[in-house]
């Protein structure tokens, strides 16, 4: 006896909006929506709502998301700020979201950099906890990294009152997932977008080992540098549009990324080098002070030295505040830290050990 068919349009609007609303990602719904004209038709009805609950899934919190889109000059940053979501939000929080997953694939390979025999993919729960991290990275960049807080102010008492404000809002084990994610975007700044002279040195000796010729370093004022490509402008509208990932674009990437290094009759290789130890220390300090979708920005389209000092100049009017005036999450955290009566010695000690942040070491028990 053949077993009875199913019909999928027999099914109750209450039951095919709770599948929707179970859905763990934005392009599953989409294709469900797709199946019939019955669950177009659900979907339709309640489209806003089943999209948001996606998107809290594959791209949550959601919140904090919010937080970072509705965030302006007129309220302290560690107010929340509930809006109700609309078309025009939720394609920011796609966009955002996207973002995020990027570092999602960046985080262990940086994490585990050394630590071969440890590496691995980060599970669900941890993915969800790098998100969040990084969403309130973010959202103190956003908040705290702007022309309005410039060098000189930076360690007044109301300052460093009101950037420890939205910290104190967080326990020290949501700090230590901000920290260890902090650590991964400043590994990522100092050896893919800033190179120090030592690390340029040490790529070109891997690349070309039979080569006698050496790297010569700062001998290249940036008013000489060539200008920066259309496609690497500040003001192209970057922030408003996903990062390109044409066919043609890889292409022209594998291509720089071949020649970035190469000595040629117009430039060296050392030129791509940032200074030594001391002077590389302070810029990397200043480009943390950019936001994680700005360093993807840079680190994918922006592949050689002269195109990243052209962004870094027209990015809210550059040197004036950018230049000699470091990120300041570290410090405020340390603050918070020590206020809590914690060491931040041992809290930085704790996360290097994964006793603390995003991916935490499980012990193991011998006896079992």
């Amino acid at each position: 006896m053949a077993p009875a068919s199913f019909d999928l349009d027999a099914l109750p609007n209450e039951i095919v909006n709770h599948i929707f609303l179970a859905l763990p990602s934005v392009s599953a719904v989409l294709a469900l929506a797709a199946t019939n004209v019955h669950f177009n038709a659900v979907y339709h009805k309640q489209r806003l709502s089943i999209l948001t609950a996606a998107a809290d899934a594959e791209f949550g919190p959601l919140d904090a998301i919010v937080q970072i889109l509705t965030h302006n000059a007129s309220q302290p940053a560690h107010t929340r700020r509930a809006v109700p979501m609309s078309d025009a939000l939720f394609r920011q929080v796609l966009h955002v979201g996207r973002v995020a997953q990027q570092w999602e694939d960046i985080y262990p390979l940086k994490k585990w950099k050394t630590d071969f025999a440890n590496r691995r993919l980060l599970t669900r729960p941890e993915r969800y906890l790098l998100r969040r991290a990084l969403y309130r990275l973010w959202l103190y960049s956003k908040a705290f990294h702007t022309r309005h807080y410039i060098r000189t102010t930076r360690n007044h008492p109301p300052t460093l009152h009101e950037r420890a404000t939205l910290l104190h809002n967080l326990p020290t084990t949501e700090l230590a997932e901000m920290f260890d994610v902090q650590t991964v975007v400043r590994d990522m700044v100092a050896n893919n977008i800033c190179p120090s002279n030592g690390k340029i040195r040490q790529k070109i000796h891997k690349r070309y080992p039979d080569s006698s010729q050496q790297p010569v370093f700062n001998v290249q004022l940036n008013t000489a540098l060539p200008p920066s490509p259309s496609w690497c402008a500040a003001d192209d509208g970057w922030l408003n549009n996903s990062i390109i990932t044409s066919a043609k674009y890889h292409h022209r990437n594998a291509q720089q990324q071949r020649s970035r290094l190469q000595p040629s009759r117009f430039r060296d290789g050392g030129a791509e080098g940032w200074g030594d130890d001391i002077s590389h220390y302070y810029v990397v300090e200043d480009m943390m002070k950019l936001d994680p979708e700005q360093l993807l920005l840079l680190r994918d389209r922006c592949q050689l030295k002269a195109q990243v000092e052209a962004y870094v100049r027209g990015f809210e009017g550059g040197g004036e505040w950018f230049t000699n005036n470091g990120e300041t999450f570290s410090e405020t955290l340390a603050f918070v830290i020590k206020q809590r009566g914690g060491e931040m010695v041992a809290f930085k000690d704790g996360v290097g050990a994964c006793e603390m942040g995003v991916a935490v070491a499980v012990a193991v028990d011998d006896d079992a």
